[in-house]
């Protein structure tokens, strides 16, 4: 049995670089006296950027890899010497592909354009000591840590790009059709799947005019539901602005067209209602070995529930050569390809000027505080350090979080529990 290589989904996890730390250091000079602090900035981590590359035509390499991390800034140096940033990862992708959190399922970003697109960034780097120094701290011995880059499971989908699809059961002729009107050339042969992944081909109308067609295989009955690989095709449909409903019409290997018809229509509803809407002009093909009666009977059929019927032979190119202009002209009253607009939004950063937190009472004398903003600033304290303790507890004040501490009732050698910290409280 023939097997695939196409894949057009993948799970991947990716990591943007980590802010390098701020240092501790101080100026050391012959003949200079009390230098002062002079630790330098850490550099700021690398971005995740995603690319569209015509290229690719597939999702097959992240099947094998599935954990991306950009580089990390450097730490900072002494002399004031900010630490280099790290590089961005660049990561490309087949055009088309859509990006979603895997979580929530919200799109992140569509990959139709050239633009490239950020999805996670660099943590921040962390300040050195220098910056800590005041006329009444003067030897600061503790320094900000950076910030973690963000950090996502993905989940990627590629959704073929094409003005057109091709949709109808296997060994209907679509691969044959699409090889007629487009420079494509498809496998053919006469059984089931013989197409293993989408066909796209650019169809000629005129010297400026054309437009893109994919031929989709995999659609049988059942394929909504997941059956074959029905899913793994019908999301490429989605994009397509105008469906190509090719159809049997002689009945050659024993099958009803008007039940073909209707339960490829039906799949179509049983993935997407939106997609079951999209326009369909219904090509009858095989006209050359099917009866007048044949033919006449699905026309009337067809038209009857509205849609635009044509009568068609790839193999003699009966009604081919007015297929292109004809579905040209049909595109053109019709709205641009399906861009996926981005969902997800990411976490507002003026909070954290305000240094939200919460204090939740544990036990009789446990306390646990949630300020990520605060494990931060622990990070990058120096406990042995008087002044760097200082410089927490006036965090603590001004935050207004011993305040409520004390109106929650804690008191002297109570646990206080913040991120991975534990220690006790007092007066």
């Amino acid at each position: 049995m023939a097997t695939s290589n196409f894949i057009d989904t993948a799970t991947i996890s990716v990591r943007a670089g980590k802010g390098g730390d701020g240092v501790v250091t101080f100026h050391r000079e012959k003949f200079v006296a009390a230098g002062g602090p002079d630790g330098g900035d850490g550099g700021r981590g690398g971005d995740i950027i995603f690319v569209a590359d015509d290229n690719l035509s597939t999702l097959m390499d992240f099947r094998y890899k599935r954990k991306y991390a950009a580089q990390d800034g450097e730490n900072g140096r002494a002399k004031r010497q900010t630490g280099a940033d790290g590089d961005d990862l660049v990561i490309r992708v087949p055009r088309g592909t859509v990006l979603k959190e895997a979580d929530s399922g919200l799109v992140m970003a569509d990959l139709s354009g050239s633009e490239p697109v950020t999805v996670a960034k660099g943590g921040r780097g962390g300040w050195g000591n220098s910056h800590f120094a005041t006329p009444t701290r003067q030897i600061p011995k503790f320094a900000k840590p950076g910030l973690p880059g963000e950090e996502f499971q993905l989940k990627m989908e590629l959704k073929v790009i094409a003005d057109v699809g091709l949709i109808g059961f296997p060994n209907v002729g679509k691969s044959t059709l699409i090889s007629m009107i487009s420079a494509a050339k498809p496998k053919i042969a006469n059984y089931h799947f013989t197409t293993l992944t989408p066909v796209l081909g650019v169809v000629r109308v005129g010297p400026e005019q054309s437009f893109v067609c994919a031929d989709i295989p995999g659609l049988i009955e059942g394929a909504a539901e997941g059956v074959g690989l029905g899913h793994a095709f019908l999301r490429h449909v989605e994009r397509c602005r105008l469906l190509l409903h090719v159809v049997d019409v002689s009945g050659c290997e024993g099958r009803d067209p008007k039940q073909d018809f209707e339960q490829i229509n039906h799949e179509l509803v049983g993935f997407s209602a939106e997609l079951a809407q999209r326009p369909q002009i219904v090509l009858g093909n095989k006209c050359d070995i099917a009866t007048e009666e044949q033919i006449a009977d699905f026309k009337a059929y067809v038209e009857e529930k509205g849609y635009t019927f044509m009568p068609i032979s790839a193999a003699t190119r009966q009604g081919i050569d007015n297929l292109p202009a004809i579905v040209y002209a049909r595109l053109k009253e019709l709205p641009p390809v399906k861009v996926y607009e981005a969902e997800y939004k990411r976490p507002d950063k003026s909070a954290e000027g305000q240094r939200p937190f919460t204090v939740t009472r544990l036990g009789e004398h446990d306390f646990d505080v949630d300020a990520p903003w605060l494990e931060r600033i622990l990070a990058g304290t120096n406990v042995e350090d008087y002044e760097s303790l200082q410089y927490f507890q006036t965090q603590l004040g001004d935050s207004g979080i011993l305040d409520e501490l004390v109106a929650q009732g804690v008191e002297e050698e109570d646990t206080i529990h913040i991120g991975e910290y534990e220690f006790d409280y007092l007066y």
